[in-house]
Formats: C-alpha cells, structure tokens, sequence
C-alpha cells in the first residue's frame, strides 16, 4: 500500500472521524483507523461500534491498493506537527508502515484490517429522507441541550425525530422543558420517527457544514445513517417510545407577556447572581405595563430584583422558575421579542417568537415552573 497526499487534507479528514474513536474499549483495534486505498480514493473509518464515521478524499497518486489499520492519536499528533505539505505513506513490512515529508520521516506500527469489525448498516425496509444541512443544524443546536441524563428513562436521553409528510419536528425533553424545533425543508411520504442520542448528535453538528446541501438520513428501527458530501456517519438509535410531546404544549394559556429576548436574558442572568447557588429559583412577578423579577439567598442573606418595563396583558401574577432553564432557552433563541404566554402560576408557560418573527424562528419551549414563596 503507498499513496502520496496533502498532509493538511488528511488531518483534516483525520480529526472529523477521530470524534468516533472511544477514549477506552475492551477491543484495541478500535484505537486504530482503518485505511482503505482504492481506485485513487482514501477511505477512512472510526467506530466506537455504537458510532461510526467514515470520509472518502482523493489522494494525488497511489502505487498500490490495500487497507490497514493505523494508529489514531499517533497519527493526529504526527500530521498537527507537520506543516502543509505532500506526504508519502506506505507500507514497509507485514507490521509497520511510514510517513515520508520533505526533510524526515516516521515509523508506526499497523493492524491487519481483518481486526477491524465490521459496521452494522441499515435493513431493507429502511426509511430515507433528505435535510437540508442548515436545518439539521439549526435543528440539533437548538433541542440538544434540553435532552435529559436519565438512565430510567433513555428515550429522554436524546433528540425525538417527528417526520410528517407536512413537516419535521425534533424535540427534546428534560421533564422540566421541552423544545421543539419545527422545519417545513423536511417532508416525508409517510410519517417515521426515530431517537438520537445526545452524543452522535452533538458530533454530527459538529461535522456537518451548513453549506454541504442536503444530508441524506437513512433509518430503519435500530441504527440511522447520515451522508452528506463525501462522509458518512453511522449510529445505533435509543430504543424506546418517546413521549406524547404534543398533548403537554399548552394551548390557551390567556396571560400573555411580549418583551425584548436579550434584554430579558441579561435581567435574568443579572438578578439569578443572588439566587440560592442550589435551586437557582427566580421570580416573576407581572402587572400591566411591568415585570419584576426577583431571586434571594437567605442562607447567604442576599438579593437582587430588577424592574422591566414590557407589554404584558392578563392578570396580576407571580410565578417562579429556575433561573438556568430560562436563560437556556431565551439563549437558544434568535428572535428579537419573545412571547411567554402563562395559565397560572402552577402550569407550563410558553415561550414562542413574536408573530412578526414565527416565518423565520422555528423554536417553540415549553417551561414548568416551580412554587416560590
């Protein structure tokens, strides 16, 4: 096996499928990528063998095919020391191979590629749809950080993927929120739904360029595959049923508060410095015309509150929340005004974008409250 590359382009590719290499397994050779040379293309592959990613470059010219299993981290370390330039990889024996750059070269050892496992793929009756890369994106960034660390219950664990034929929504859920981001880009012919966990979900955004086009998203009952470009990523799905999301938005909740997002973002994360560092509960309390929010320590016989002007309709109301969960989710926005319609001080508020900005905010959170005195 011998082909020459860029060394930058190898990283490159290198350190995208690095983020499947588990940091401990009982099986070494998944420490390992494995290197597939054919026809003028390199495919390199990374399995923990619950996530796989695979990426295909061109290399500048190849002498002989073959595949071998190369060490990850030596390799990563080796090509972030070397400036851009042309490399030469070969193999030199039945167990080592080296790395030729302008003025030195290096030897590492290398696995049969028989070792390496094989990957599971999905099953004939698998379901494919496209999304647009933008709105995979968008979609993860904005449910991932309300997913929930529960071993009792895993569907919460991850990202629920509600595909219709009118439009897709992915939610996640911590029981204390809930978020759901709504995309008319995806459409199916028929309706699916399948789990993400977190952690394929925060590598898959963290690999997919918004400006790639569509990823092609391929699903049967137990593992999703996603291609975009020139790479491939392959998962295990959490098995489970995922709640009925929808039965808990609230659909008549009468007092309505319409208020500037960063300006109430910034009262909150200014006022929750003098919460109690264990419950981080604030309070709102709503009048017509005004909201004042409040938090206390009296443990630490502190306390903040701060006056916010806003156009608020309803009745006279004080509501508590914990301060985190509500500045999570005004971050994860990108509206310029909120809208948080409240029931009472004992149910769910929701929080949606203004009707002049709903076309273009996608992102819908749902927040249950907490008793404050």
């Amino acid at each position: 096996m011998e082909f020459n590359i860029s060394s930058a382009e190898l990283l490159s590719a290198i350190v995208d499928v690095s983020k499947a290499i588990p940091a401990k397994t009982p099986l070494p050779i998944l420490e390992n990528f494995l290197f597939v040379l054919k026809d003028g293309k390199l495919e390199i592959t990374a399995s923990d063998q619950e996530l796989t990613l695979r990426t295909i470059i061109n290399v500048e010219s190849s002498k002989e095919d073959g595949s071998i299993a190369v060490p990850a981290r030596q390799l990563i370390d080796l090509f972030k020391a070397l400036p851009d330039q042309p490399v030469t990889i070969r193999t030199t024996s039945d167990s080592s191979f080296e790395c030729v750059w302008s003025n030195g070269n290096s030897a590492l050892p290398y696995f049969p590629a028989e070792d390496y496992p094989d990957i599971s793929s999905t099953g004939e009756d698998a379901i494919s749809v496209s999304f647009p890369a933008s709105s995979l994106v968008d979609g993860i960034n904005s449910t991932i950080y309300a997913t929930a660390d529960d071993e009792m219950r895993p569907a919460m664990n991850g990202i629920f993927f509600d595909i219709a034929p009118g439009s897709t929504t992915l939610v996640a859920s911590d029981s204390h929120k809930l978020i759901c981001f709504t995309t008319d880009d995806v459409k199916a012919e028929q309706a699916a739904s399948f789990i993400l966990h977190k952690k394929p979900a925060g590598v898959l955004k963290s690999i997919v360029d918004k400006e790639d086009g569509d990823v092609l998203v391929t699903f049967d009952s137990t593992t999703v595959v996603f291609s975009f470009a020139q790479t491939m990523m392959v998962c295990r799905l959490v098995v489970g049923r995922y709640p009925k999301y929808r039965d808990v938005i609230p659909q008549n909740n009468a007092n309505i508060l319409k208020i500037d997002r960063m300006q109430l973002l910034n009262t909150v994360r200014r006022v929750a410095v003098c919460a109690n560092k264990a419950s981080n509960h604030i309070k709102f309390e709503l009048k017509p015309g005004q909201i004042e929010i409040t938090a206390q320590d009296l443990g630490f016989a502190i306390a903040a509150y701060e006056k916010l002007p806003c156009d608020y309709s309803g009745d006279e109301l004080a509501i508590g929340f914990k301060s985190s969960f509500v500045a999570d989710i005004l971050a994860n926005m990108t509206c310029e005004t909120v809208v948080i319609k409240f029931a009472d001080a004992r149910r769910a508020a929701l929080i949606v974008p203004s009707e002049e900005e709903a076309v273009s905010e996608k992102v819908c959170g749902i927040l249950m409250p907490i008793m404050v005195s």
